[in-house]
């Protein structure tokens, strides 16, 4: 019973577009009818079988023929046949040389009414697999998955929702309608998915439509949390300040723990001008948020605002705090430098603004900011 282990980044073989491997010549080699049992991180707690296959074609090859050959090592999954040069004597290390032989392995994956071994839910699998990718930004692998899991039932309302999840953050906001529409026809009364056909038609600029979309969701459920924060958000773009305003107030009446809605409506009370206020917002989504990367946007915020009340050591305290968290973000070194500027801290802000342009050579704001901070030195 020959045994193929995969690394889980060949997503290509659930998909059915990978049926090839080469391996090292094995004592006994394979021959075609042979078969295979494949699974996913074989020597790993992560081990997952994936598919039983049947040998359909097996060519030995030395290895100096192998890394001649770019179409062979694009078929592997490598770039050319370079990179499967490198990789391949990392992975044998010293024990690899140009008359080793290796064995080009065709296969074709076998209904599972046909297996031997083990039986496993694949759709089950298949999804597992797509929403740690999802859920790890690895969009374009996951899209594959969803659809790949879709195979196996094109009516399950789960893949369909989050294939129009992935779709939307790949920017291809038809096929993600497509996907939420196919699911409603299911369940057209579902306000979830509902509202994620509301934020894709946000995010691809209908934004009028996205309203109406998720009026809908809302009639449904007016106290859904998820929909009434993207209510605000869509109100907000169409310019209904005061409407966004008491949409988010509802929704922190319901949840007054979430910090993603305190920030919004930090940053809405900014905008219509009231910085005591919006203050009060961002203090209360800080209190909320554990200390991590995408939090030194809210420390960001809570500086500007402190700044616009000419309080500036709360200002730069901010800053610092933010910088701690993301000692690479350019807008954030620059707004230190500005509030150092306004403390008459001319040497430290012209650090600030160099380190911004080593990170962002682009950012011309801060170009203007340095040049007028060096004329004070």
């Amino acid at each position: 019973m020959p045994i193929l282990s995969f690394g889980s980044r060949n997503i290509d073989l659930i998909t059915g577009q990978k049926t090839m491997t080469i391996r090292k010549l094995w004592k006994k080699p394979l021959n075609k009818g042979d078969r295979l049992h494949c699974y996913w991180n074989l020597v790993s707690k992560e081990r997952r079988k994936i598919f039983e296959a049947e040998v359909t074609d097996v060519e030995i090859l030395n290895f100096e023929d192998i890394i001649k050959n770019d179409d062979l090592a694009q078929e592997e999954g490598f770039k050319d046949s370079l990179e499967l040069e490198n990789e391949f004597k990392k992975m044998y290390s010293d024990k690899i040389k140009a008359d080793t032989a290796f064995q080009v392995i065709r296969f074709k994956k076998l209904p599972i009414e046909e297996w031997e071994g083990e039986k496993i839910n694949e759709k089950a699998m298949i999804t597992q697999r797509a929403d740690i990718l999802f859920d790890s930004g690895k969009y374009h692998k996951s899209e594959m998955c969803y659809t790949a899991a879709l195979k196996f039932d094109p009516e399950d309302i789960y893949i369909l929702n989050k294939k129009g999840d992935n779709l939307t953050r790949l920017g291809r906001f038809e096929e993600a309608l497509k996907c939420y529409n196919d699911a409603l026809k299911i369940e057209p009364q579902n306000e979830f998915i509902i509202n994620n056909k509301a934020i894709a038609l946000l995010n691809s600029g209908q934004t009028e439509k996205a309203l109406r979309c998720n009026d809908l969701a809302f009639k449904i459920n007016p106290e859904n949390n998820v929909v009434l924060y993207w209510r605000g958000f869509i109100l907000e773009m169409l310019g209904k300040n005061l409407q966004a305003l008491d949409t988010y107030n509802k929704v922190l009446e319901l949840d007054p723990s979430n910090p993603e809605v305190w920030n919004a409506r930090g940053n809405l009370l900014s905008d219509l001008g009231k910085t005591e206020k919006a203050l009060e917002s961002y203090d209360k989504a800080l209190e909320l948020v554990l200390e991590d990367e995408a939090n030194a946007t809210a420390w960001n915020r809570k500086g500007n605002a402190l700044l616009e009340l000419g309080r500036l050591e709360e200002a730069l305290e901010c800053y610092t705090e933010a910088l701690n968290l993301d000692s690479k973000n350019d807008i954030i070194w620059g707004n230190r430098g500005v509030v150092l500027m306004e403390l008459n801290r001319f040497k430290e802000a012209s650090d600030s603004f160099n380190k911004a342009l080593m990170i962002n050579p682009k950012n011309d704001d801060v170009k203007v900011l340095l040049d007028e901070c060096l004329e004070n030195l």
